[in-house]
């Protein structure tokens, strides 16, 4: 293996997650309500079981158990730089403090833009998004296709126009789903529907398509800002919610906003959330609890169950106007 021993790795994989994380991100690593559970205060929706060392990235949907798995996919290392952070010669473990590993993370980057949309405008077409929300958002800059793999790109940008996130999302319709966030994303910087005129309101959703899909029932009225978190983390009953990096940002960046509608999934995690920081932002701001009527739907789900609707109501209406046809040619 290019760069490291097989023995390397191996001895690599012998420490734990939990393990690593105590020794090393001791700061970082608090307890959570349920028993037996870790969380980390820089990555809210990060849970690690102290026993197991399984532990699950709710918002970025991966996990693991070794601290190989987690210096890979949770801080941003490389194979071979994680193994050989593990590991030297001997091999024995190698203390590094986590400003240098934040050091070794790759810089943020785009993923190539395709000339075309066409699979993007497609797919989020099937999803019961319109035409207008679609183009509005690729006329923004904040969606676009990529190459090679021709998935979504949602961007999220900073105060200066910069891009500085993006979540991928895969444009085929069968299978699971793929869904990841560019290497290097600043949850800081949502993916967000800017408004045609100055608004005092923003309404907060859990993911980008859902944001599309809000706006689209709304008439496609582009009249507040309409902002995604990437993901949300549901807190322990009795337990305060950590504040999303994404709207904490976003506040920062826009004082004239006054009122917040949390617009969340209607699931136990969703709903939880979206009471715990109606709460925690009550006191400075309007705040709106606005879940979709469904349980167990988000916004995604809505909209593209109008879309179908649309469509067996389109059905059933061609149907009786070729049976009117028929008989009128009898």
């Amino acid at each position: 293996m290019p760069g490291v021993t097989k023995e390397q790795v191996a001895a690599a994989r012998q420490m734990t997650a939990i393990e690593f994380l105590r020794r090393y991100r001791a700061d970082d690593l608090v307890k959570s309500s349920a028993r037996g559970e870790f969380e980390l205060k820089s990555h809210n929706s990060f849970k690690i079981n102290g026993e197991s060392s399984l532990w699950h990235w709710k918002s970025r949907g991966i996990g693991g158990k070794s601290a190989l798995d987690y210096l890979m996919h949770v801080e941003g290392c490389s194979f071979v730089k994680a193994v050989r952070l593990l590991c030297e010669e001997q091999p024995c473990f190698i203390p590094q403090r986590h400003a240098e590993v934040e050091r070794q993370r790759p810089p943020f980057a785009l993923p190539e833009k395709s000339p075309t949309t066409t699979r993007v405008e497609a797919y989020l077409r099937c999803r019961g998004i319109s035409p207008q929300v679609i183009q509005k958002c690729i006329d923004d800059g904040i969606l676009y296709e990529s190459l090679p793999y021709h998935n979504c790109v949602f961007v999220g940008r900073d105060a200066g126009g910069t891009p500085r996130y993006a979540a991928l999302r895969g444009t085929y319709t069968y299978g699971k789903q793929f869904k990841a966030e560019s290497t290097g994303s600043d949850k800081r910087f949502g993916f967000c529907i800017a408004p045609t005129a100055e608004s005092s309101a923003a309404a907060v959703f859990e993911a980008a398509i859902d944001a599309m899909a809000e706006m689209t029932l709304a008439g496609d009225a582009a009249d507040k800002y309409r902002l995604s978190l990437g993901g949300i983390y549901a807190p322990e009953e009795g337990r305060d919610i950590h504040p999303p990096a994404a709207l904490e940002e976003f506040l920062h960046r826009h004082p004239q906003v006054k009122r917040i509608e949390f617009c969340l999934d209607n699931d136990p995690p969703g709903r939880a959330a979206a009471a715990a920081l109606a709460r925690l932002y009550g006191e400075q701001y309007q705040v709106a609890v606005h879940l979709p009527p469904i349980e167990g739907f988000d916004y995604g789900d809505l909209a593209q169950a109008a879309l179908e609707y649309r469509t067996r109501n389109k059905a059933k209406n061609c149907a009786r106007q070729q049976t009117k046809y028929k008989e009128g040619t009898r």
